[in-house]
Parts: structure tokens; sequence; C-alpha cells
């Protein structure tokens, strides 16, 4: 009676579920200490305690003797639950043995197309599983399990039900194009690129525009600054002060001297009124008297 399958157990391509595991693995479990003890009388709901409790994923070890996950398995084939609560066992992200269970039995007795729905999501799991096998232990991740039970024909010493290929699916319109998380990685970062590449232009664009503003706004520097400056020589200064001019005129003094003017000036004394004997050095860019000459004529 223990190992019978429930009663009202819908056959699963075709037949018993329990006929999912090769016969002579299954005798071994029916014998094996584990099964006698801890997997009787278990249900839905039970088999959770047992399957957190799990330290390792895998088939035969050692002389041939099923692993504790391959009894639970077959527990799942016996009293086949319900898909919502399978469903459920997936969704508990803490518990991933109860998670890497329900993945082996759903791959064992799903449909293709709900194989791929419901299993691809889980290739986004990166943790660390431990597997034991007739070479003893090992590590396997999550995602690397669940690739092997979409792509490999015999997993954890069992085979699999045959499942029809992926791009068949697409080709017959059953299931729509797998989303690959590397693929949106690498569009994620094209546009990032074409953005950054984008900000690098206009910043461009700025710093060449920068200079020409930089060289309109000189002109009108230098000319305001020209202008201050022949406006500073043109104003009249104290006597004494020294006029000089680009061009040379000559105007001889009665000591000889030269006198060169920059601007086109008349001389302090005339436009103050200052006496001509208080006259220093001037210089004129025009031809006229000299302020000594003047005293000599009085």
């Amino acid at each position: 009676m223990a190992n019978t399958t429930v009663r009202g157990a819908v056959a699963i391509h075709g037949q018993n579920p329990q006929y999912l595991v090769e016969s002579v693995i299954r005798n071994r479990i029916y014998e094996s200490a584990y099964w006698k003890e801890h997997c009787f009388a278990l249900t839905a709901e039970t088999i959770i305690d047992k399957a957190i409790e799990l330290k390792a994923i895998g088939g035969v070890y050692g002389n041939q003797k099923p692993t504790e996950f391959l009894c639970l398995l077959l527990k799942l084939l016996q009293i086949q639950p319900e898909k919502e609560i399978l469903l459920e066992y997936l969704q508990a992200d803490e518990f991933k043995y109860l998670r890497a269970l329900a993945a082996m039995y759903i791959r064992m007795t799903f449909r293709p197309v709900d194989v791929y729905e419901v299993l691809e999501p889980l290739l986004k799991d990166y943790r660390k599983l431990r597997y034991r096998g007739m070479n003893g232990y090992s590590i396997i991740h999550m995602d690397e399990f669940v690739d092997s039970l979409l792509v490999e024909e015999r997993v954890c010493d069992l085979i699999l039900p045959r499942i029809t290929k992926r791009d068949v699916l697409e080709d017959l319109g059953e299931i729509g194009p797998r989303k690959s998380r590397l693929l949106d990685a690498m569009e994620g970062k094209s546009e990032h690129g074409s953005e950054r590449s984008r900000s690098r232009s206009s910043d461009r664009s700025t710093s060449s525009l920068s200079p020409r503003r930089a060289g309109s706004a000189s002109p009108s520097r230098s000319s305001s600054r020209g202008r201050s400056l022949s406006r500073g020589s043109r104003s009249p200064s104290s006597p004494g002060s020294r006029y000089v001019s680009r061009s040379r005129s000559h105007s001889r003094s009665a000591s000889g001297s030269v006198y060169r003017s920059r601007s086109r000036s008349i001389s302090p004394d005339r436009v103050n009124g200052s006496p001509t004997g208080s006259l220093g050095r001037f210089r004129s860019r025009s031809r006229s008297i000299s302020p000594d000459r003047m005293d000599t004529t009085t």
C-alpha cells in the first residue's frame, strides 16, 4: 500500500507517474531506509519540511544507493500534487532545494510549453547547490541545474521524458521568443553608450562655440581699450609732461631740443592760458612755433 500511486492520479505520458523512474532505481528507493522511515504517509504539505531538510541533490551514490532527493521526487510522483501547489514550491526563494525538487518534477510531468515558460525564469537564480553522485560531492548552481533539465536527456541518473525543442515551438507559434538578460544588458549598454556620445558631441560643440564668442568679444574690448587710451593721450596733462608722436615731426627750439607728439593737440599753455615762461617740453605732430621761440619774440 505504501508504494502504490494515489487514487484518481492522472496518467502522465500515457503511463503511471511512478514509472517515469526506471524500475531498477525505483526498486532501490523502495528498499532504502529513508523511504521507509521518512517518506511514509507524506502529503503535499508535509513533504515541504522534508525538502527543506535536504542537504544535496543527485541520483545514486556509493553502491547504487538512491539519494534523499530521488526518494522525495518519487514521493511527489506518487501523490501527484496540483499545479498551483508546485508553483508555490518554486516561489519559495529561501528554500533552494525545495525549488530544485519542484523544477525536477515539473520537467518530468508538464507539457513542453509549460516547462519552458515555468523553468526559464529560474535561469536567473545563481545560488549554489550541492550535488552528490558516484564521485562524491560537488558544487553546481541553480541555473546550471535548470539548464540541464531543459537541454540534457539524463539528469540525476534519471532518463527524462522527451521534450520538443524550443525553436520548433517558436516556429509553430506556441511559444514566444526567449527573453535573454544578456541581450537586454547589451542593448541597454548600447543605448547608454549612444547617450554618452551625444553628450560628448554636445560638449564639444559648446566648447567650439566658446572661443568664437570670446573672439567676437575681443575686438570690442580692444577697441574700447584703444579709445580709452586715445582719449587719455588727448587729454591735457600737467605742464612738463612729454607727448610722443608716431610720426616724427621736428620742431627745434633755441636750445636745439626736438619735440614729438602722438596726437594733434594744442599745447596746454594756449588752452589753459598759463604764462609762457613756465613751459616744459612739448612735442606735436603739426609744425608749430615752440614756446621758447614765442618767448624770444616777446
